[in-house]
């Protein structure tokens, strides 16, 4: 195991939520895990660094909860999120964000997302959503629920938007992220083990469905719909 992709041994007594830290920075991710280790019936089984450790982590850990950074590197959090709910439906994922707006709130719970708590709640609010979640309920931060409220009610009377990334599939996501994290087709094909040739067909469908014509359209609009942060 690396520094950034750890299996925590030596679990407490009264530990029974086991959860799988997924954090880009170093020093919030050692802050929420001592925060969580403070717990009595809380255990942190993992950390993982990027979005595609956390993925391997919940295979190989098999958590209670996966608590998850919306913005990550090589893998976004809700694409990550996604995965996880997809190959391990018994993982729960609790979405970390400081993001609020709609957007963040929707494809998180879109992607199978039990909870999503901004970055600046109180700790105890923190535990209170790993708790409801692990129960089997939904936790949304108080403030969000008026805004996925109004999210329904304007689905309800067929207001709604459709989402820009609907038309991508899940393999075109991954691509455009790591095309606005500036990696080449080379560097792309090697991190998802695919050929450059089916690289380039993926640039060029994105291209095509996005009607973005360019490597600097694709990043910005990467970066618009909060698939990087570059």
């Amino acid at each position: 195991m690396t520094d950034t992709a750890n299996a925590i041994a030596t679990p407490t007594a009264t530990a029974t939520i086991r959860v799988l830290l997924a954090e880009d920075q170093t020093l919030v991710r050692s802050g929420i895990r001592a925060l969580l280790e403070s717990s009595p019936d809380v255990r942190v089984v993992g950390e993982a660094a990027d979005g595609r450790q956390a993925v391997e982590l919940a295979a190989a850990l098999a958590p209670d909860i996966v608590l998850m950074d919306v913005a990550m590197p090589a893998l976004n959090g809700i694409e990550a999120a996604r995965q996880i709910r997809g190959q391990f439906p018994a993982v729960q994922v609790v979405m970390l964000s400081m993001h609020k707006d709609r957007q963040y709130i929707f494809e998180s719970l879109k992607a199978g997302a039990a909870g999503y708590v901004p970055k600046d709640v109180a700790f105890t609010e923190l535990l209170s959503a790993i708790h409801a979640v692990r129960e089997g309920k939904t936790y949304l931060s108080p403030p969000l629920a008026d805004v996925v409220m109004d999210d329904y009610v304007r689905r309800a009377r067929g207001r709604d938007e459709p989402s820009e990334l609907a038309p991508l599939s899940a393999r075109e996501r991954e691509v455009l992220q790591l095309i606005g994290e500036g990696n080449s087709s080379a560097e792309i094909g090697k991190k998802l083990h695919i050929s450059v040739r089916t690289v380039d067909t993926h640039r060029q469908n994105l291209m095509d469905k996005l009607n973005i014509h360019s490597i600097a359209g694709l990043t910005r609009f990467a970066i618009r719909h909060g698939l990087c942060s570059l």
